[in-house]
């Protein structure tokens, strides 16, 4: 449904760490926000998070992507060379 893909590099570390959130909908009517996060060339992590409206859903993951934006993570559009 919506995603957004957020990117942090760090330049005393080799690896830089990506941050994706994705709402979706299921069979069930439910409406998840799946979280994916790791550094780059490694393995990531997922964590899905179920709620009963779009609505919900759609609070939650702004809130998680302004959480992330405020910790110096840049959405992959707006990457800038440091």
């Amino acid at each position: 449904m919506t995603q957004c893909l957020m990117f942090k590099s760090n330049p005393q570390h080799t690896n830089a760490r990506y941050y994706r959130l994705e709402i979706l909908t299921n069979l069930f009517e439910e409406f998840s926000v799946l979280r994916e996060w790791g550094t780059q060339g490694g393995k990531g992590r997922q964590v899905i998070n179920l709620f009963p409206d779009l609505m919900s859903a759609s609070h939650a993951a702004d809130r998680l992507r302004e959480d992330k934006l405020r910790k110096g993570y840049q959405r992959a559009g707006e990457l800038r060379a440091n």
